[in-house]
């Protein structure tokens, strides 16, 4: 070891162990996402306890060592290998930190619900096959034709007013941009969550569908008819979140209305009050490509 490394002391030791800090701190959260994506233990622990109750008691200390560490590397000469572990760990901890703080402030600023569809006034509804996996599975949602957000107190205490309301008016709320204060505020969605109309045969479209979904890694739990005569027909399937593993289950229905082809879609979580806005982007997307690909338009 160089004389310039053995002058740096306890300066490099405090910024290498401020950089294995801040690695463990990743490791917490990596180890709460897929322990519960493997079923280690249950997502309220892996999600409500280590990542949401617990994160701030890990990546804080995390980024006051390594700031530290950081400080103590500018202190005197040599300089360059503790501030440069320093600065890693610092880096490294306040990832974290931002990541936890935004994932606070993205829950809080979307509606606590979890099932979006296109249509709530003649509601998309899943196979008896379907619901009866999600039961076997031991999905907590249910699913329901006019879902209302329960009245909770820790409800009340994020998201003031919810509790009690009907699912399908938050969502078309959170489609709408909205003033506060006098300010102009962007919706909580990037757009309405509508029906696309097409052109072109249900089996045709049903076609265009089934691949985006394949494409997309969805398990497909029920393929939709794809033939000439087919006049309406379902296509079910189930996406499954990387880290955590949360499935969320997704119906698409396409029918012949008017001389056109209407598609409907709708995206329901197993688990959990919000959805963090997952669903509402699912459909978004998947709406969104399936009209760039055979030429839809909305309803409006």
């Amino acid at each position: 070891m160089s004389e310039a490394v053995q002058s740096a002391g306890w300066r490099l030791k405090f910024a290498g162990a401020a950089l294995v800090i801040s690695i463990l701190a990743v490791l917490w959260f990596a180890a709460a996402a897929l322990g519960t994506k493997y079923g280690v233990w249950g997502w309220q622990f892996g999600l409500g306890k280590m990542t949401i109750a617990w994160g701030a008691f890990v990546a804080i200390p995390a980024v006051i060592i390594a700031v530290a560490a950081l400080i103590a590397g500018f202190t005197k000469a040599p300089r360059t290998k503790p501030v440069i572990l320093a600065l890693g760990a610092t880096l490294i901890a306040f990832m974290l930190l931002f990541r936890l703080l935004g994932f606070g402030a993205q829950a809080t600023s979307l509606p606590p619900i979890h099932d979006i569809q296109t249509d709530w006034d003649d509601p998309v509804r899943f196979s008896e096959a379907l619901l009866a996996q999600r039961k076997s599975d031991d999905a907590m949602n249910p699913v329901e034709d006019a879902p209302v957000i329960p009245e909770a107190p820790a409800v009340e205490e994020r998201w003031p007013g919810m509790g009690g309301r009907l699912v399908s008016e938050v969502q078309e709320e959170a489609e709408q941009p909205k003033t506060v204060d006098g300010d102009d505020v962007a919706p909580a969605y990037v757009r309405p969550i509508e029906p696309y109309y097409f052109d072109q045969s249900p089996g045709e479209i049903a076609s265009y569908a089934t691949r985006l979904a394949d494409a997309r890694g969805w398990t497909i739990f029920t393929r939709p008819e794809t033939g000439e005569d087919v006049q309406q027909t379902m296509l079910e399937a189930t996406a499954t979140t990387g880290w955590f593993g949360f499935k969320d289950d997704i119906a698409v229905r396409i029918r012949a209305v008017d001389g056109a082809t209407r598609v409907d879609m709708r995206s329901i979580s197993r688990v959990g009050l919000s959805d963090l806005g997952a669903n509402a982007r699912r459909v978004s997307s998947f709406m969104d490509e399936l009209a760039d690909r055979a030429n839809g338009r909305p309803e409006s």
